[in-house]
């Protein structure tokens, strides 16, 4: 067995590409399904935010498993598959336990010790375990991940005034108009994103602020947590006569199509000299096709870059301090990973012992005769039970707890001998490490 990830991310591919691989939460059980159908992958995770799509697995055989998730990737993505491989990366075993725990502290992130991907990685754990897929390998590798993340932001700095996608592209909005509060703004889509939209325009000096969604009451549900401030509230059907009325437009949907697009904008935008739009989703909401019109200047997440980069140097420092933190949650699961290697000779124990006891207990019982032993039976059971627990108890405890591999191999390779127990296979497999 080995831990693999597979995926691309904002470092090794474009938006056009990673839209392509983005596996939204409504989907997810069908991805999973279709992955643990494949005989060589045990158990899944599928993580797909706007800035990555990584899959993780636990694989019987390490190549044949990374080669079935990358044909469902280009089968799922409709790139060819020779196309796609320059995107992808591949992390086997710690490497893939270290970049989780990176993803998880924000430090693979585009904004470095941004909050939202923590919440992400608590959404993919729970997911892939509601559709069957992370068994007790990556459900102990993701819970390890969510306390790391957990343990990076209180334990440095790293998270203090991060900044996260949507303040960086209100960042870019004001270096691209210098005063937001002379700008009428439209903003599509109510979620998280859309309210730390809000959030930090209303920082910076906005005040007309217009939000467009499917559903009217999601977006009362966010003009709630802004009271103070004058948000005008507005369905999709609201969506053309809203733009028009607006020179900054910023799109945060899970749509899977584009929302706006030359066809719609053109009408919208043909009597006016400019009009700026902020997409910062992926998929993405706007085509590119609008950047054939003369008035529209159109930015996405990978146009973000340049202002984040403003932002990094600061927090290099704290990441470094975040990183030797990781380096002890990787081997705290790394001595529980190779803990698993005791798990045949301990079950092959246990197994034989407690049919020695059921034997044993058997011919007492017989030999009690019937109503003594219908009456104590249960007595009897408890108390044999406990001999045979407490006996096992330290052997167990100390086998697992042995980090030396040497000294653990030998010591299960003595109990097998000595217990002649069925279990030399459980000792001589070799995990790829």
């Amino acid at each position: 067995m080995n831990i693999a990830v597979v995926g691309l991310s904002h470092k090794t591919a474009p938006v056009d590409v990673r839209e392509k691989l983005s596996i939204p939460d409504d989907v997810k059980e069908k991805a999973t399904s279709q992955l643990r159908s494949y005989p060589h992958l045990e158990e899944v995770a599928i993580l797909s935010t706007c800035n990555r799509m990584e899959v993780y697995v636990v694989a019987q055989e390490t190549d044949d498993g990374i080669r079935e998730l990358t044909q469902f990737l280009s089968e799922w993505s409709q790139i060819p598959l020779p196309e796609l491989r320059q995107h992808l990366f591949i992390l086997l075993h710690q490497d893939a336990v270290m970049h989780l725990m990176r993803v998880s502290a924000g430090l693979d992130s585009l904004v470095l010790g941004e909050g939202q991907i923590l919440a992400q990685v608590k959404q993919t754990h729970k997911l892939s375990q509601k559709y069957s897929g992370a068994g007790p390998i990556l459900n102990r590798l993701f819970k390890q991940a969510i306390s790391a993340g957990k343990r990076v932001r209180t334990e440095t700095s790293i998270g203090t005034g991060a900044v996260s996608i949507s303040s960086a592209a209100v960042e870019l909005a004001q270096m691209k108009t210098e005063d937001l509060s002379a700008h009428r703004v439209a903003i599509i889509g109510a979620g998280k994103m859309s309210r730390l939209l809000v959030k930090h325009l209303l920082s910076k000096g906005a005040n007309q602020i217009s939000i467009l969604n499917r559903s009217l009451k999601r977006a009362e549900q966010l003009a709630g947590q802004f009271q103070e401030a004058d948000l005008k509230l507005h369905t999709l059907t609201d969506m053309q006569e809203v733009l028009s009325d607006s020179d900054l437009i910023f799109t945060s949907t899970a749509a899977t199509e584009p929302l706006l697009d030359r066809d719609i904008l053109e009408p919208i935008v043909c009597d006016r000299q400019s009009c700026m739009i902020f997409d910062i989703s992926v998929p993405r909401n706007v085509h590119s096709n609008v950047n054939e019109l003369s008035q529209v200047h159109a930015f996405n997440v990978d146009d973000l870059k340049a202002v984040v980069a403003q932002n990094q140097e600061s927090r290099r420092q704290m990441a470094l301090e975040a990183e030797s933190l990781l380096e002890e949650e990787v081997a705290s699961f790394d001595v529980w990973w190779r803990s698993l290697e005791t798990v045949p000779t301990i079950s092959s124990l246990r197994t034989k012992v407690e049919s020695i006891r059921e034997q044993e207990l058997e011919k007492a019982l017989s030999r009690l005769g019937t109503e003594f032993a219908e009456k104590h039976q249960e007595v009897i059971e408890a108390l044999t039970r406990g001999i045979v627990n407490k006996i096992l108890h330290d052997p167990m405890v100390q086998l697992r707890a042995q980090q030396d591999i040497e000294v653990r191999r030998k010591a299960m390779q003595s109990l097998n001998m000595l217990f002649n127990l069925n279990s030399s296979q459980g000792v001589a497999k070799q995990r790829n490490t």
